[in-house]
């Protein structure tokens, strides 16, 4: 309604030949729609993100744009003062121009291309690497932000290039993830075992984590940041599935019966996997581990053997069947905000990847 009722016509009026798109596709709660009245205290607000083409932008124009809405938004909107203070960006009233307000203009492919890490308007598809250092949290903010007006199309475009990972980048996150889970699925009972609870509900809350991403993983949707990482799991459509046995590991008083619940989500992850029909069907059961030990698993280094032998991409495949080369993306091994972010730290991981994607030889790059 801001923009349509708002901005929109300020636009037409003062910018009639400007084709433009608008919308909100970067950070905030309320781009991904979890936004709740606390997240009103800071950050939140009548925002907008007005998209022109290269050819079309200027710093000239965006700050043109920006005075001609500090000079003619209205003080307030449906109540809500259109006006931030700083540093916080927190909505306060004024009755003084200019108005520090949120509408501002963009190059479409420049702004998309600097969120998420990849030239979505140019030369597509981008290599390999582009996609495992890419945010999930920005890709979902792109593919999910609302958009209200697209006249060039590109947004549309970035939109349909990015709605999901290509075949074998998602195969090989698959199976990256199952490596993950086969690696420590003993853990919660060994530690356990020697009196090690704290350690115990720790790598179970890790286990918990992935299997939560292999439900994002085999529904086709991008996994938000930490904050919302459980609202996003609980809108999947496999979320009252797991969710019994995934919060009775969490809330298990011993590690036997932690070992139980998450002995029955990996058998849920298995059958979801089987139904995928990527790969033959495989056997859904659990059991102990190591048959000399009472831990209980699914060999879940199963599932990552078959999915990586459906891999057709050379050295993507190379780099899965290499020991230590499943890593998944960036955000399956690391942990910072500042480091998941951007630039610098993404150059340095595409890098990494494209290292050891072009590597022919060798364990390591």
């Amino acid at each position: 309604m801001f923009y349509e009722e708002a901005v929109r016509p300020i636009m037409e009026r003062r910018f009639p030949s400007l084709k433009h798109g608008a919308g909100r596709l970067e950070a905030g709660s309320e781009v991904l729609g979890f936004d709740t009245p606390t997240s009103m205290d800071h950050g939140w607000g009548l925002h907008v993100t007005l998209f022109v083409t290269s050819s079309e932008w200027t710093t000239e124009l965006a700050a043109d744009v920006k005075r001609v809405m500090a000079a003619g938004l209205p003080y307030e909107f449906r109540g809500f003062p259109t006006h931030f203070a700083q540093p916080w960006s927190v909505m306060t009233r004024t009755t003084e121009r200019p108005i520090n307000h949120g509408v501002r203009l963009a190059d479409a492919p420049g702004l998309i291309q600097g969120w998420v890490g990849m030239d979505v308007l140019g030369v597509w598809p981008p290599p390999v690497e582009q996609w495992l250092i890419a945010s999930e949290d920005h890709l979902r903010s792109v593919v999910c932000g609302p958009v209200y007006r697209d006249d060039t199309g590109e947004l549309a475009l970035a939109r349909e290039r990015l709605c999901w990972y290509p075949h074998d980048v998602w195969l090989y996150l698959l199976a990256s993830i199952w490596r993950r889970i086969s690696q420590e699925e003993a853990f919660p009972g060994r530690c356990g075992d020697v009196g090690d609870e704290a350690g115990s509900l720790i790598v179970a809350g890790r286990l918990v984590r992935d299997v939560m991403r292999l439900g994002f993983l085999m529904e086709r949707q991008y996994a938000p940041y930490a904050k919302w990482f459980g609202s996003a799991f609980a809108r999947l459509e496999c979320a009252p599935r797991f969710t019994p046995s995934l919060m009775g590991a969490l809330k298990a008083d011993t590690w036997q019966e932690r070992d139980r619940h998450l002995a029955a989500a990996y058998e849920t992850a298995a059958r979801m996997h089987n139904a995928l029909g990527i790969t033959p069907p495989l056997d859904t059961g659990s059991g102990l581990r190591y048959p000399e030990r009472p831990y209980l698993g699914i060999t879940a280094e199963r599932f990552d053997k078959a999915i990586v032998e459906q891999i057709r991409d050379g050295p993507l495949r190379r780099l899965a069947e290499r020991r230590h080369g499943a890593i998944g993306n960036a955000g399956h091994w690391i942990d910072s905000t500042d480091a998941l972010s951007g630039d610098p730290w993404r150059r340095a991981y595409r890098s990494q990847y494209r290292d050891a994607l072009d590597s022919r030889s060798g364990e390591t790059s």
